[in-house]
């Protein structure tokens, strides 16, 4: 019960018997009635005063509780006029004043933070403290390849593991580790926590180093293929001069027939080399793309024809599911093609013999893919199919899928190759 309530309670104890006590003096005598007077006269002031010295000040100390259980810190209480309750309205309006600035400012600080999350190149996950997403930024969700962010908020990591892109479950606490995913792309994932309400949160920060080591990557191995090219092909240069001379020289005379041979050979083997070599200088030699609007649809017409070519000795089929509505995009057309071509080519390789490969485009993602049915890639490669001169094959070089990265980088796309549970191995090109 209130403190009013109870005065209000002494009052109607306290009134009657006051009356009652007036009645019976003024029947004993006209003194007795005047002290009677007086001295409830005296009890009404002094139950005034009470109220204004006592209740009335707790009663504004009660209102100022119930703006504090409001929250409301903007509302200040009134001065009573009774000095100790008046030090306490004082004291409270200034902790309501300051307890108003750091709102504002905790305020000011959150939203300054949301926004530079926001922004971030860098991705941020935070969990709750159930280790249940609640929150990621743009950069995340690019990263994360999510197509629908809501598909994995409120679950934890473990759970949708095999929805984002980077397994972030098996990253320790306080640890961070560099995780490379499957189109080549190099990202350092950190595991970390913060204290929330009193109770430990864990967040990730995922952190994309790919350009930074594919630049240093693309210096480090143009200067050394620059040195080589320049050293084999210059070498080899003066031996094959040299040879053909000798070869001439031989082919006059009679009875040094397996000499000529065998300088003919070594003139096959230089050439090779020399052809080798250049096979990598081309690739650090690859022109700037000059973007125009293409139909990747009408692309696919004009290399229809090539690619059957490529595909018929081979007894593989090809399949096109083009849609009609694909919009036009800025690319180079001839840079592209190469790309196109060497997908298929790699495909072929892959298959062997008898086998199918499908081509389709998707207007919702602006997306080319193609699928073949070949052998596929193994889990433990699927990393490093995009380093450079790595090669799965016995002669490989490793070049095409250099110059498809390198291309596709120029063009600003994603991509991603590995192979699915339905046996079919996609090469998925998507266009911002």
């Amino acid at each position: 019960m209130k403190l009013r309530n109870y005065f209000v309670f002494l009052l109607i104890l306290i009134l009657p018997l006051m009356g009652f006590f007036v009645y019976h003096a003024m029947r004993m005598g006209i003194k007795w009635a005047i002290m009677a007077e007086i001295m409830a006269i005296v009890v009404c002031l002094y139950l005034v005063v009470f109220y204004r010295r006592v209740v009335r000040p707790l009663q504004t100390i009660n209102n100022g509780m119930d703006l504090l259980h409001e929250q409301d810190f903007s509302s200040r209480l009134r001065s009573v006029g009774q000095y100790e309750a008046d030090k306490v309205v004082d004291i409270f309006n200034r902790m309501m004043f300051e307890l108003k600035n750091e709102r504002l400012k905790l305020r000011e600080q959150n939203e300054f933070l949301d926004l530079l999350i926001k922004a971030s190149p860098m991705g941020v996950i935070v969990l709750n403290h159930d280790q249940e997403i609640e929150q990621l930024n743009p950069a995340a969700r690019r990263i994360l390849r999510l197509e629908d962010p809501d598909a994995v908020m409120g679950k934890k990591l473990f759970a949708v593991k095999d929805i984002i892109a980077i397994d972030l479950s098996a990253i320790p606490l306080h640890t961070t580790e560099v995780r490379t995913l499957q189109d080549g792309s190099i990202y350092k994932c950190t595991a970390e926590t913060f204290i929330d309400r009193g109770f430990y949160r864990s967040f990730y920060l995922i952190e994309s180093l790919t350009e930074e080591l594919r630049q240093a990557e693309k210096k480090a191995y143009e200067k050394v293929i620059r040195m080589i090219s320049h050293e084999v092909n210059n070498t080899t240069a003066v031996i094959i001069s040299t040879l053909d001379t000798m070869g001439q020289i031989l082919s006059e005379r009679e009875g040094d027939e397996d000499l000529q041979e065998a300088a003919h050979v070594c003139v096959e083997r230089c050439m090779s080399m020399s052809k080798f070599i250049t096979n990598f200088a081309d690739v650090v030699k690859i022109p700037d793309a000059e973007l125009a609007p293409v139909s990747l649809n009408e692309r696919m017409e004009s290399l229809k024809l090539f690619m059957e070519v490529m595909c018929h000795p081979h007894n593989i089929r090809l399949h096109y599911a083009l849609s009609e509505d694909f919009p036009s995009l800025l690319v180079d057309t001839s840079l592209m093609d190469q790309v196109f071509l060497n997908i298929i080519k790699n495909a072929v390789e892959s298959i062997a013999e008898d086998g199918d490969i499908y081509i389709s485009t998707d207007t919702a993602t602006k997306s080319i893919t193609f699928a073949d049915t070949g052998k596929g890639i193994d889990k433990e490669v699927e990393g490093k199919i995009f380093s450079p001169f790595f090669s799965t094959k016995p002669t490989g070089q490793g070049i095409g899928l250099l110059f498809i990265r390198e291309v596709l980088k120029q063009h600003h796309c994603d991509y991603t190759l590995k192979t699915h549970p339905d046996g079919l191995t996609r090469f998925v090109i998507t266009f911002r």
